[in-house]
């Protein structure tokens, strides 16, 4: 017992002792008065930023507002609207002067909108915060002028983004790993098809797509919509029968009481090229066109009779057309069309040259791309000039700043690119469009990439005294190929606005300036192999090892095509 007393002692000795140290040399924690509230609340808007953009299938979608207040004494209140109404009000917070925090808003339609976050001191401060913001529907029609009025572009989706009208699948159709735009086609298989919802058009009207022929089975449905009879009075046919080796393709239009054949024209199986395939049909005649070529031309006693037709069957004969065994078709179909009014020879090869263009970039206080919607991811600060030589605006290149896009759908054999271009000569060398593989042996060494045996490399770099040299660098697989004309690549660093092209073909690599040739390369044919983004006004991050990085120079009008376009064509465009 006494040794216990003694062990009891000693603790409270102890804590006595720091209890008087406590006072003694350590402040102790008291209370502080607020005092003035000096200043008013902060507000960060962190998403959506401005401007933002939402691309998707939905006609009503959903957004996550992220924000912080911050208060140098405490928040009192914060208000979230969208375009002015309020979805949400908050005077409860876990941290009175820091706040985080989210809310979604369930009802973002197709439009402009704003994002305003408000909040509110307990001295009555307060402050508003507002970033605008848009959600545009997946496709905006390319040519309203020519009344388009369905469109299917089988990006991995049997879906009419006119109308976001997703077709009834039969069986088990597909996707071709190659398109003739896009990232994909329309793949036929055996008992399969599609069905789409479709009454008729009007007595005027036109399809159009691109298609790649199968003679197996010999004879097929290509496209059908009709009504439930056995006659073919009503709707339209167009559907292939011939052999292993050559298909006629060809189209029956019903009139009501009667029907009208157009007996159309050949296509060759073995050649197995992307054909653009069209047909108009009016009051008193029908048209068949190959590549932009009238090939045949039916007579119509009377207007098309749509009377019945409810559905569009496409690549394959369907329920109303199969007694002659044209069922389901092995073909590859793409980029299908469907205008409310019969378009011209004219117009038809429109369509032709505009479906060369894969995409369209006209930077006019965006970075969207115009042909496609394609997703375009920004890195850095990038601006805007104030000027442009088309439209509102151009890009202007900064420091560390770039643009990507996913390269699927761009990649054919045949390639080019245009653009308007303002050259600011520092840095002394700079990437300026990049369709190149990661180089995996130097794998996580951003700084050293520089693998150049597949896709491209166009970039600019030093050349006669107070000018730069434009380059060309092609990836054939095995190897590499050089587009330098040396002098005659050369553009003036005071020069302005110039023109700039490059074209690449199965057989040769062209740079051209101001629409003339300044080099020539034969090629064996471009490499794609591990290329999967495009760099846009920088070398970063598929080739950065020789320096070629940030392009400070102003961009304009950029566009690719799946085709190699002639010093005709290029020159043209300049105009």
């Amino acid at each position: 017992m006494k040794h216990l007393n003694i062990k009891i002692l000693g603790l409270l000795s102890f804590i006595l002792f720091f209890t008087s140290c406590e006072y003694d040399g350590i402040d102790p924690i008291t209370p502080v008065e607020p005092g003035e509230d000096a200043a008013s609340p902060v507000v960060t808007i962190n998403s959506p930023v401005e401007g933002a953009t939402i691309n998707v299938l939905e006609e009503v979608s959903s957004i996550n507002i992220n924000f912080e207040v911050v208060d140098d004494i405490e928040v009192a209140e914060i208000q979230v609207m969208v375009d002015g109404n309020m979805i949400a009000r908050m005077d409860e917070f876990l941290d009175y002067r820091i706040v985080k925090d989210q809310v979604t808003f369930d009802n973002v339609t197709n439009g402009e909108h704003t994002v305003t976050v408000s909040a509110t001191d307990l001295d009555g401060n307060t402050t508003t915060k507002t970033v605008n913001f848009s959600k545009e529907p997946p496709y905006t029609p390319k040519f309203p002028e020519l009344g388009e009025a369905l469109y299917m572009p089988f990006d991995g989706a049997y879906i009419d983004l006119m109308t976001l009208t997703e077709a009834d699948v039969v069986g088990e159709p597909g996707f071709t790993g190659e398109s003739y735009l896009g990232s994909a086609a329309y793949k036929g298989a055996s008992e399969s098809y599609l069905e789409l919802p479709f009454t008729g058009l009007g007595t005027s009207f036109t399809a159009t797509f691109w298609y790649k022929v199968s003679g197996d089975p010999n004879r097929a449905g290509i496209l059908v919509a009709g009504d439930d009879a056995d006659d073919r009075f009503q709707g339209f046919r167009l559907f292939r029968e011939g052999s292993a080796t050559e298909q006629t393709l060809k189209l029956n239009v019903g009139t009501g009481n009667g029907e009208s054949w157009n007996n159309g024209g050949v296509l060759n199986v073995e050649e197995g090229d992307w054909v653009h395939v069209a047909f108009t049909v009016t009051e008193t005649e029908s048209v068949l066109y190959f590549n932009g070529v009238p090939v045949n031309t039916g007579t119509l006693a009377a207007p098309i009779d749509w009377s019945g037709v409810e559905d569009l069957t496409i690549g394959h004969g369907g329920e109303t057309f199969s007694y002659w065994n044209h069922l389901y078709d092995s073909s590859a179909i793409d980029e299908l069309r469907f205008f409310d009014q019969a378009l011209s020879g004219e117009e038809i090869q429109n369509l032709i040259n505009a479906s060369a263009e894969t995409l369209y970039m006209a930077f006019d206080g965006d970075y969207k791309d115009l042909a496609s919607n394609r997703e375009v991811t920004v890195v850095g600060d990038p601006g805007f000039a104030g000027e442009a030589v088309e439209g509102s605006n151009a890009y202007e290149g900064a420091e560390g700043a770039y643009l990507t896009v996913p390269s699927a759908g761009l990649t054919s054999e045949s390639f080019s690119a245009t653009m308007w271009y303002n050259l600011n000569a520092d840095p002394n060398r700079a990437g300026i469009i990049v369709i190149g593989p990661e180089d995996t042996e130097n794998a996580g060494y951003p700084d050293t990439q520089n693998k150049r045996t597949s896709g491209f490399r166009f970039f600019r770099e030093n050349g006669a005294e107070g000018h730069q040299r434009f380059k060309l660098n092609v990836g054939t697989g095995e190897g590499e190929t050089w587009v330098d004309g040396g002098a005659a690549a050369d553009v003036p660093n005071d020069a302005g606005w110039v023109h700039l092209a490059f074209t690449i073909s199965p057989s040769s690599a062209i740079v051209y300036i101001n629409g003339e040739v300044a080099k020539e390369s034969e090629i064996p044919g471009i490499d794609w192999t591990g290329t999967s983004i495009v760099s846009i006004m920088s070398g970063a991050p598929r080739f950065t090892a020789w320096g070629h990085l940030s392009d400070r120079s102003l961009l304009d009008e950029l566009k690719f095509y799946n085709k190699a376009l002639s010093q005709e064509e290029i020159q043209a465009m300049m105009q």
